[in-house]
C-alpha cells in the first residue's frame, strides 16, 4: 500500500506517457495506407481495382459513348491497397496521408442505387459489344 501511494505521487510530477491528442496531432504510422486518391487524367478504365476491391468500394459506371466513370465510396473502403497494387498505371490510384472525412448525411452516397445502375450499365455495355460482332 506504501510503495503503491509512492508511485501514485511519483506519477502526478512526471511527464504523461500519452500524447496530448487535441493539441499535437498523432505521428502516422510508417507504411500509413490513407484515403485513396484517384486521377482520372492517368486511368486507362481497364477496371481491375474494381475487379480486386475486396469490399466493392469501387464501381464503374458505363456510358451509351463508350466512356466509363469511376466511383469510389471511402465509408466502405477497408485500405487493405490491393486497388492500387492491381492498377497498371503507375500513379492512377494512391494513397494519401489524411483518411475520409467523418460521415454525415449529406456525404454519405447512395451506394446501393449507384451498384444497381453500374450493373445494368455493365450489362447493356456488353449487350450492345455483343450487337457489333
Amino acid at each position: 500500500m506504501k510503495q503503491m501511494l509512492i508511485e501514485s505521487i511519483k506519477n502526478l510530477f512526471s511527464k504523461p506517457a500519452t500524447l496530448k491528442y487535441p493539441l499535437e496531432p498523432s505521428p502516422t504510422p510508417p507504411n500509413y495506407r490513407g484515403f485513396i486518391v484517384y486521377k482520372k487524367e492517368l486511368c486507362i478504365f481497364c477496371t481491375k481495382c474494381e475487379m480486386v476491391c475486396p469490399p466493392g468500394a469501387i464501381r464503374f459506371t458505363y456510358n451509351e459513348d463508350d466512356t466509363k466513370e469511376f466511383h469510389y465510396n471511402p465509408y466502405l473502403c477497408i485500405y487493405c491497397g490491393e486497388c492500387i497494387r492491381a492498377c497498371p498505371k503507375p500513379g492512377c490510384l494512391t494513397h494519401a496521408q489524411e483518411a475520409a472525412p467523418p460521415a454525415t448525411a449529406t456525404t454519405i452516397p447512395d451506394w446501393d442505387s449507384l451498384e444497381k445502375k453500374a450493373d445494368e450499365s455493365k450489362r447493356a455495355w456488353l449487350a450492345s459489344k455483343k450487337k457489333k460482332k
